[in-house]
């Protein structure tokens, strides 16, 4: 991908702004409390601006108690219907194909000729090799698509990973003019256990910010992105004694969302499974299969 004019001239200005600090007060000003009928003009000129089909959305424009809370809007039942092949890795998210391929000598692509480090990607090089030879896939998700993001299949939290960082913007001019992304940008990694297989690790999905993103948020931890002063920090989890458990998720599950942005990194092992690589711009809804798992279910 070749660096316009325009897009350097973006990324030349961006980098003399403070990304994050200007991400966090994004957050704040849509999560404003509008009077009730400003509110639902506001959701409805947005609607109509991003494409965003309100006749997915569950619940009453009129409950939405600021534009934060519509653009994690939950769907109504049914309209992302989840594959049903036991074997069926599933899209995590709405969204579109970005690069997407085999993990080669510790490397991911970003565009077509630049590569980026998996074990900085990841903030460890022992994680990285646990998918050397494995598939990965960069999923974007556009203002129109469904923000919450979701299990690809049935899978056990191992451990998840924060990683502090900038803000970039994901688009062209970002990919384009930023060496390394993806791994320079705030981002949670989440490591995942096929229990029902007995495989340990064998899926990674990995949340990044962007710029103008209030929070990456997961369901099962505290863990969120872009919090001022906050270091990168591992939590491990597991079953205990006393009857305590690692988080579990079936396919399809909800597990984590965007407050705007962004996108998913998804990364299979190569004895968990393999994703169907898609062509860059090809159109993806949360559910549908991107992929076919190894081995037998438990």
């Amino acid at each position: 991908m070749t660096q316009t004019a325009s897009g350097a001239l973006l990324i030349s200005a961006l980098r003399a702004l403070p990304k994050n600090a200007m991400s966090r007060l994004a957050g704040r000003f849509v999560s404003l409390r509008l009077p009730q009928p400003l509110q639902r003009w506001q959701i409805l000129l947005a609607a109509w601006w991003f494409g965003i089909n309100l006749g997915e959305v569950r619940d009453p424009l009129e409950s939405f108690a600021c534009f934060q809370d519509f653009f994690v809007r939950a769907l109504r039942p049914g309209v992302r219907p989840l594959a049903q092949d036991p074997n069926a890795i599933a899209s995590p998210c709405d969204g579109a194909w970005g690069e997407a391929g085999v993990v080669e000598d510790g490397q991911l692509v970003q565009v077509k000729g630049q590569g980026y480090s998996l074990g900085a990607l990841l903030g460890s090089d022992a994680d990285a090799k646990r998918f050397e030879g494995g598939s990965f896939a960069t999923l974007y998700l556009s203002p129109a698509d469904y923000h919450r993001f979701h299990a690809p299949c049935d899978v056990k939290i191992s451990k998840a990973r924060y990683l502090e960082g900038t803000l970039w913007p994901v688009n062209g001019a970002g990919l384009a003019g930023i060496d390394g992304l993806f791994a320079q940008n705030e981002r949670v990694a989440a490591f995942m256990d096929l229990t029902g297989r007995g495989i340990f690790d064998g899926v990674c999905v990995v949340a990044v910010g962007a710029t103008m993103v209030g929070k990456v948020k997961v369901e099962f931890d505290s863990l969120t992105t872009n919090v001022k002063g906050a270091p990168s920090e591992l939590r491990e989890y597991s079953d205990s004694p006393d009857g305590g458990r690692a988080p579990r998720f079936s396919a399809g599950a909800e597990w984590g969302r965007f407050e705007f942005g962004s996108t998913l990194v998804v990364l299979i092992s190569g004895d968990s499974g393999e994703l169907d690589i898609q062509p860059v711009g090809t159109k993806v809804k949360m559910g549908a299969r991107i992929g076919t798992l190894r081995g037998v279910a438990a």
